[in-house]
Protein backbone atom coordinates (compact mmCIF):
# COMPACT_ATOMS: atom_id res chain seq x y z
CA UNK A 1 0.00 0.00 0.00
CA UNK A 2 1.17 3.45 -0.93
CA UNK A 3 1.36 5.86 2.31
CA UNK A 4 0.33 9.25 2.20
CA UNK A 5 2.76 12.27 3.97
CA UNK A 6 0.82 14.16 5.60
CA UNK A 7 3.65 16.62 6.28
CA UNK A 8 4.54 19.95 5.06
CA UNK A 9 5.59 17.98 1.80
CA UNK A 10 2.17 17.88 0.92
CA UNK A 11 1.26 21.49 0.87
CA UNK A 12 0.40 22.39 -2.69
CA UNK A 13 3.73 24.76 -4.18
CA UNK A 14 3.55 27.76 -6.72
CA UNK A 15 3.05 25.55 -9.74
CA UNK A 16 0.47 23.43 -8.29
CA UNK A 17 -1.50 26.55 -7.84
CA UNK A 18 -1.11 28.10 -11.08
CA UNK A 19 -2.00 24.85 -13.04
CA UNK A 20 -5.21 24.32 -10.61
CA UNK A 21 -6.44 27.67 -11.21
CA UNK A 22 -5.69 27.42 -14.82
CA UNK A 23 -7.68 23.84 -14.95
CA UNK A 24 -10.18 25.32 -12.67
CA UNK A 25 -11.19 28.29 -14.15
CA UNK A 26 -11.34 26.36 -17.61
CA UNK A 27 -13.86 23.30 -16.44
CA UNK A 28 -16.12 26.45 -14.73
CA UNK A 29 -15.75 28.64 -18.17
CA UNK A 30 -17.05 25.58 -20.17
CA UNK A 31 -19.62 24.81 -17.54
CA UNK A 32 -20.87 28.50 -17.56
CA UNK A 33 -21.42 28.33 -21.57
CA UNK A 34 -23.43 24.74 -21.06
CA UNK A 35 -25.69 27.66 -19.00
CA UNK A 36 -25.40 29.99 -21.55
CA UNK A 37 -26.15 27.83 -24.84
CA UNK A 38 -29.14 26.45 -23.10
CA UNK A 39 -30.62 29.54 -21.98
CA UNK A 40 -29.95 28.89 -18.28
CA UNK A 41 -29.22 30.76 -15.29
CA UNK A 42 -27.20 29.75 -11.79
CA UNK A 43 -26.44 31.01 -8.02
CA UNK A 44 -23.70 33.08 -6.90
CA UNK A 45 -21.88 36.01 -8.93
CA UNK A 46 -22.23 34.03 -11.89
CA UNK A 47 -25.83 33.84 -11.90
CA UNK A 48 -26.60 37.88 -11.94
CA UNK A 49 -24.19 38.28 -14.47
CA UNK A 50 -26.15 35.91 -16.42
CA UNK A 51 -29.09 38.28 -15.39
CA UNK A 52 -27.03 40.98 -16.81
CA UNK A 53 -26.48 39.17 -20.12
CA UNK A 54 -29.92 38.26 -20.76
CA UNK A 55 -31.49 41.80 -20.05
CA UNK A 56 -28.44 43.47 -21.85
CA UNK A 57 -26.29 41.43 -24.07
CA UNK A 58 -23.61 42.36 -22.25
CA UNK A 59 -20.63 39.80 -22.21
CA UNK A 60 -20.74 37.59 -19.25
CA UNK A 61 -16.92 36.84 -18.88
CA UNK A 62 -16.51 40.69 -18.54
CA UNK A 63 -19.48 41.23 -16.25
CA UNK A 64 -18.14 38.72 -13.81
CA UNK A 65 -15.06 40.39 -13.52
CA UNK A 66 -16.74 44.01 -13.15
CA UNK A 67 -19.37 42.18 -10.43
CA UNK A 68 -16.34 40.86 -8.43
CA UNK A 69 -14.16 44.00 -8.00
CA UNK A 70 -15.79 45.19 -4.74
CA UNK A 71 -15.31 42.25 -3.13
CA UNK A 72 -11.45 42.26 -3.60
CA UNK A 73 -10.94 45.07 -0.57
CA UNK A 74 -13.02 42.77 1.49
CA UNK A 75 -11.42 39.89 0.80
CA UNK A 76 -8.00 41.06 1.28
CA UNK A 77 -9.11 42.48 5.24
CA UNK A 78 -11.08 39.90 6.04
CA UNK A 79 -9.23 36.58 4.35
CA UNK A 80 -6.03 37.91 3.59
CA UNK A 81 -3.53 38.80 0.70
CA UNK A 82 -2.82 35.07 -0.87
CA UNK A 83 -7.06 34.31 -0.92
CA UNK A 84 -7.93 37.40 -2.77
CA UNK A 85 -4.37 37.34 -5.01
CA UNK A 86 -5.62 34.36 -6.49
CA UNK A 87 -9.00 35.39 -6.50
CA UNK A 88 -8.59 38.15 -8.57
CA UNK A 89 -6.30 35.86 -10.85
CA UNK A 90 -9.13 33.23 -10.96
CA UNK A 91 -11.62 35.53 -11.87
CA UNK A 92 -10.02 37.32 -14.32
CA UNK A 93 -8.78 34.49 -16.20
CA UNK A 94 -12.57 32.97 -16.15
CA UNK A 95 -13.60 36.17 -17.34
CA UNK A 96 -11.20 35.96 -20.70
CA UNK A 97 -12.11 31.96 -21.04
CA UNK A 98 -15.59 32.90 -20.89
CA UNK A 99 -15.16 35.55 -23.48
CA UNK A 100 -13.47 33.46 -25.98
CA UNK A 101 -15.28 30.35 -25.07
CA UNK A 102 -18.58 31.12 -27.38
CA UNK A 103 -16.04 31.23 -30.46
CA UNK A 104 -13.70 28.24 -29.60
CA UNK A 105 -16.11 26.04 -28.20
CA UNK A 106 -19.62 25.24 -30.50
CA UNK A 107 -22.36 23.12 -28.40
CA UNK A 108 -24.40 22.30 -31.22
CA UNK A 109 -27.15 20.69 -29.59
CA UNK A 110 -27.44 19.67 -25.99
CA UNK A 111 -30.79 18.58 -24.19
CA UNK A 112 -31.88 21.45 -21.55
CA UNK A 113 -31.84 19.04 -19.08
CA UNK A 114 -28.68 17.63 -19.58
CA UNK A 115 -26.95 21.28 -19.98
CA UNK A 116 -27.92 21.58 -16.63
CA UNK A 117 -26.47 19.07 -15.22
CA UNK A 118 -22.94 19.25 -17.46
CA UNK A 119 -23.01 22.53 -16.29
CA UNK A 120 -23.37 22.60 -12.81
CA UNK A 121 -21.12 19.05 -12.43
CA UNK A 122 -18.18 20.89 -14.35
CA UNK A 123 -18.56 24.43 -12.68
CA UNK A 124 -18.16 22.43 -9.72
CA UNK A 125 -15.34 20.82 -10.62
CA UNK A 126 -13.64 23.84 -11.33
CA UNK A 127 -15.12 25.77 -8.08
CA UNK A 128 -13.66 22.35 -5.86
CA UNK A 129 -10.05 22.94 -7.57
CA UNK A 130 -10.08 26.55 -6.72
CA UNK A 131 -11.35 26.05 -3.03
CA UNK A 132 -8.42 23.36 -2.64
CA UNK A 133 -5.76 25.92 -3.32
CA UNK A 134 -7.48 28.78 -1.23
CA UNK A 135 -9.22 30.64 -4.30
CA UNK A 136 -12.67 30.74 -5.79
CA UNK A 137 -14.61 32.74 -8.28
CA UNK A 138 -15.22 35.36 -6.38
CA UNK A 139 -18.49 37.55 -5.22
CA UNK A 140 -20.45 35.45 -3.09
CA UNK A 141 -17.69 32.88 -2.82
CA UNK A 142 -15.84 35.08 -0.50
CA UNK A 143 -18.64 36.68 1.18
CA UNK A 144 -19.41 32.49 2.20
CA UNK A 145 -15.75 31.93 2.88
CA UNK A 146 -15.92 34.82 5.22
CA UNK A 147 -19.03 33.66 6.63
CA UNK A 148 -17.62 29.94 7.73
CA UNK A 149 -14.31 31.30 8.98
CA UNK A 150 -14.97 34.12 10.67
CA UNK A 151 -18.32 33.40 12.37
CA UNK A 152 -19.14 29.75 12.11
CA UNK A 153 -22.09 29.56 9.73
CA UNK A 154 -22.18 26.78 7.48
CA UNK A 155 -20.75 28.23 3.68
CA UNK A 156 -22.94 25.64 2.06
CA UNK A 157 -26.01 27.08 3.65
CA UNK A 158 -25.32 30.74 3.03
CA UNK A 159 -24.24 30.14 -0.65
CA UNK A 160 -27.76 28.30 -1.18
CA UNK A 161 -29.53 30.82 0.32
CA UNK A 162 -27.75 33.40 -2.09
CA UNK A 163 -28.07 30.64 -4.91
CA UNK A 164 -31.96 30.36 -4.30
CA UNK A 165 -32.69 34.03 -3.85
CA UNK A 166 -30.59 34.76 -7.56
CA UNK A 167 -32.56 32.34 -8.87
CA UNK A 168 -35.67 33.64 -7.83
CA UNK A 169 -34.66 37.03 -9.37
CA UNK A 170 -34.36 34.60 -12.41
CA UNK A 171 -37.84 34.87 -13.45
CA UNK A 172 -37.43 38.54 -14.48
CA UNK A 173 -35.83 37.25 -17.61
CA UNK A 174 -36.44 33.70 -17.86
CA UNK A 175 -39.87 31.44 -17.99
CA UNK A 176 -40.41 28.65 -15.27
CA UNK A 177 -39.27 25.95 -17.03
CA UNK A 178 -35.69 27.60 -17.34
CA UNK A 179 -35.69 28.76 -14.08
CA UNK A 180 -36.41 25.21 -13.18
CA UNK A 181 -33.70 23.68 -15.13
CA UNK A 182 -31.17 26.46 -13.83
CA UNK A 183 -32.04 24.95 -9.95
CA UNK A 184 -31.20 21.72 -11.31
CA UNK A 185 -27.55 22.79 -12.32
CA UNK A 186 -27.24 24.61 -9.13
CA UNK A 187 -28.00 21.87 -7.01
CA UNK A 188 -25.85 19.45 -8.70
CA UNK A 189 -22.82 22.27 -8.80
CA UNK A 190 -23.35 22.33 -4.86
CA UNK A 191 -23.90 18.93 -4.01
CA UNK A 192 -20.51 18.53 -6.08
CA UNK A 193 -18.91 20.71 -3.68
CA UNK A 194 -21.06 19.18 -0.70
CA UNK A 195 -19.75 16.04 -0.50
CA UNK A 196 -16.23 16.71 -2.41
CA UNK A 197 -15.34 19.73 -0.02
CA UNK A 198 -15.50 18.87 3.87
CA UNK A 199 -13.27 20.72 6.34
CA UNK A 200 -10.97 18.97 7.74
CA UNK A 201 -10.87 16.06 4.84
CA UNK A 202 -8.34 18.06 2.92
CA UNK A 203 -4.86 19.03 3.82
CA UNK A 204 -3.11 20.12 0.81
CA UNK A 205 -3.09 23.75 1.49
Amino acid sequence: MVSIDRGDDSRHGVWDDVQAIAMGTFFAAIGIEFFRDAHLGTGGTAGVAFLIHYATEFGIGPVIFLLNLPFYAFGWVTLGREFTLKTFAAVALLAVESYFMHDAFAIGFSAPWFSAITGGALTGVGMLMLFRHKSSLGGIGILAAFVQEKLGWRAGKFQLATDLAILAASFLVLDWRHVALSVLGAVVLNLVLAVNHKPGRYNGY
